[in-house]
C-alpha cells in the first residue's frame, strides 16, 4: 500500500529549552528563518504525503496559528506592494490534522504514534518524524522520498546519521547487518562499544505490522517511565520484520539543546542557498 500519511509528534515541554519553550513550542523555535518544524512538513510534501498527523500537547496554538492562512496578513501584504511575499505566508498543499496527547498520561516517543494508528487504513504504513530537529538538503531532495523507496511493500525503514566516535554514547546507535537492514538499537553504548558509527534520529517508514506492535506496547500499564517507540522494534526484527537502515545524504541539524540550536543555525547560514 502506498505511503501518503506522516506522523510529526510535537507534543514535549522542551524543558531543555527552558525558559524560552515556556512560551515558544520547541518544534516552533526557529531554525535560519523558518521554524523548524517546518522542514520537516516540507520534506513530506516533496515525498507526495498528502495527510500530516501533528500530535500536540492541550496547550499547543503556535503550530496551528503558523499553518492557517491569516487573512489580514495577506490584505496587508497585497494593499503595501508585497504580494510576492504571499507564497511564504501560504498554507501547506497538504491535510493538516492535530491530535491532542494528555500532558498526565504515559509519555514516550511511542505514545504519539499509537494515538494515530486508529486513524489509519488496515495495511497502511506510516511516516514518523520527530518535530524538532531535520535533515537539510541544499539540493531540495527528498529524505523520506528515500525512505518510502527503501521500504518498499510492507516493509520498515529507518534513517541513519553518521556521528563521530567520541559523540555516539549520546544517541541511540543502530546495529547494522551486511546487507543494510538493522538487527537493533542500543541506546547510549558505552565508549568503544558503539554497533556501528551511524545514530537514530527518530525518522522512519513504519509497517502496519510494526505500527500495531507500538500501539499494543503503548497500551501495557507494566512500563515503568518512559513508552520509547524503539522497544517494539525488536519483537518486530525478531519475528521476521525487515527495517532498512538509509544513510542520510543531507545535513542532519539537531536543535534539542541551545548549544546545538546556534551551531545548526550558524551552519545554515553559511551553506543555505
Amino acid at each position: 500500500m502506498q505511503c501518503t500519511k506522516a506522523i510529526i509528534p510535537v507534543a514535549g515541554w522542551g524543558t531543555r529549552r527552558l525558559p524560552v519553550t515556556k512560551t515558544i513550542e520547541k518544534c516552533m523555535l526557529p531554525l535560519g528563518n523558518r521554524p523548524v518544524v517546518d522542514y520537516a512538513v516540507q520534506d513530506c510534501i516533496a515525498a507526495g504525503i498528502r495527510d500530516i498527523y501533528f500530535v500536540v500537547s492541550e496547550q499547543s496554538t503556535q503550530i496551528r496559528d503558523f499553518y492557517r492562512s491569516n487573512v489580514d496578513l495577506n490584505n496587508y501584504l497585497r494593499r503595501n506592494g508585497k504580494a510576492d511575499l504571499l507564497p511564504l505566508i501560504a498554507p501547506p498543499k497538504v491535510n493538516l490534522h492535530y491530535m491532542v496527547q494528555s500532558s498526565y498520561g504515559k509519555y514516550g516517543t511511542a505514545i504519539p504514534v499509537s494515538l494515530v494508528v486508529p486513524q489509519l487504513d488496515p495495511g497502511e504504513p506510516v511516516v514518523v518524524l520527530m518535530g524538532d530537529d531535520c535533515v537539510y538538503n541544499a539540493d531540495g531532495t527528498s529524505e523520506v522520498a528515500r525512505l518510502i523507496e527503501a521500504a518498499g511493500e510492507d516493509r520498515s525503514a529507518i534513517l541513519g546519521v553518521h556521528m563521530p566516535p567520541d559523540q555516539l554514547s549520546r544517541y541511540g546507535v543502530l546495529d547494522v547487518a551486511d546487507d543494510g537492514r538493522l538487527r537493533g538499537v542500543v541506546e547510549k553504548p558505552a565508549p568503544g562499544e558503539a554497533p556501528s558509527e551511524m545514530i537514530n534520529v527518530s525518522k522512519y517508514v513504519l509497517s502496519y505490522d510494526l505500527l500495531q506492535r507500538i500501539a499494543a506496547h503503548a497500551d501495557r500499564d507494566d512500563v515503568a517511565g518512559e513508552y520509547y517507540i524503539t522497544d517494539p522494534f525488536n519483537d518486530y526484527l525478531a519475528a521476521g520484520g525487515h527495517m532498512a537502515v538509509v544513510p542520510t545524504k543531507g545535513h542532519y541539524l539537531d536543535t534539542g539543546t541551545l548549544e546545538t540550536w546556534v551551531a545548526a543555525n550558524n551552519w545554515l547560514l553559511e551553506h543555505q542557498g
